[in-house]
């Protein structure tokens, strides 16, 4: 039976196990990244400094979850400040979604960007291959000084 509340209720009991903590080198091999990232992550303050036993860093479940953040925001191509940004630049409360939609919604709009400037950048290259016919690179100097003027 388990104990309830006057409203009926029933409580939950639970038992603070300590959480296993995690050498540096465990870490890295569980989040797939250097150790020295794991460091610098704290260095720049996106991992919050670490609890040291013996002078050696010990890591929770916590950072565990704090790095598997910064991974997946690193892979989908959020810069440092970005990442610093999703977990300090935001109202106290404001929760994850809200967090991640508003820097994706600005991220979507760079990449549209960046794929505009592809897109003219691969055009320029086709028309390099066919159109030029210059014996010298200097020759394509004066042809591409007088096309601007």
């Amino acid at each position: 039976m388990f104990p309830s509340d006057p409203n009926g209720n029933r409580n939950i009991v639970t038992y603070h196990r300590r959480m296993p903590q995690l050498s540096i080198s465990e870490v890295a091999r569980e989040v797939g990244l250097r150790p020295s990232a794991i460091r610098y992550y704290e260095q720049i303050g996106i991992l919050p400094s670490i609890q040291r036993t013996s002078g050696q860093r010990r890591y929770d479940t916590t950072s565990l979850h704090r790095l598997a953040v910064i991974q997946r925001a690193r892979r989908t191509g959020f810069t440092l400040d970005e990442i610093r940004e999703l977990f300090f630049g935001f109202a106290s409360g404001t929760r994850a979604p809200a967090r991640w939609q508003e820097l994706s919604q600005r991220k979507l709009v760079e990449l549209e960007a960046s794929i505009d400037r592809i897109k003219t950048m691969q055009r320029l290259l086709v028309r390099l291959q066919h159109r030029c016919h210059c014996d010298t690179l200097d020759e394509c100097g004066k042809r591409l000084l007088k096309a601007t003027n």
